[in-house]
């Protein structure tokens, strides 16, 4: 698989980003304006350290392939509401979003990698979580399945807003706990 290495995402980067959004493999799931407006709107505040949310760019032997962002809950309280209708959201829980931008490298296992490596820095950087939530659409099968091979256990299924409004918002929660254990339904 080679060297995976996490780094912040630059505004150097928003190029890179704007093509990756653009894509069909993640415009699909993501339905992101990949405007130099629109991604300076919606990355810059992160870039800046304004916004909470901690934003990476994901690369194997130094080759950009993906990007992973990863939060708190506790700083986007509708969010964790929303999530909260469905599954248990413990104090400190954080949650990822990802996608590999690069069509190439699908299929080779860095998606899950990629997703370890930005949960295992997460555990790092915010020592009270104790554990990750995610969730999908559950017609995004890729992504689910990425989820299971990054060690998440599927926690429970119900409606949730979807990222793209052509989706059904039937959804799929995952859970994987600090010690990455399989977690019961609560």
């Amino acid at each position: 698989m080679g060297d995976l290495h996490l780094r912040p995402l630059a505004r150097a980067d928003f190029p890179l980003l704007a093509g990756w959004l653009a894509a069909p493999h993640v415009a699909r799931w993501w339905d992101h304006e990949t405007s130099p407006a629109a991604i300076e709107r919606d990355f810059g505040s992160a870039v800046d350290g304004i916004e909470p949310t901690e934003i990476f760019v994901a690369e194997v032997d130094g080759r950009p392939f993906g990007l992973v962002q990863r939060h708190a809950f506790a700083d986007y309280q509708e969010w964790r509401d929303e999530m909260a209708t469905l599954v248990n959201v413990p104090e400190g829980a954080l949650s990822v979003d990802y996608f590999i931008g690069e069509a190439a490298m699908l299929r080779r296992g860095l998606g899950a990698a990629m997703v370890r490596e930005a949960v295992r820095a997460g555990w790092v950087a915010r020592p009270r979580a104790s554990a990750v939530i995610v969730a999908v659409s559950a017609a995004n099968t890729a992504s689910w399945r990425l989820l299971e091979r990054a060690g998440f256990s599927r926690i429970a299924a119900g409606p949730m807003t979807p990222d793209n409004p052509i989706d059904d918002p039937e959804h799929y929660v995952y859970r994987m706990d600090r010690d990455f254990g399989v977690r019961s339904k609560t």
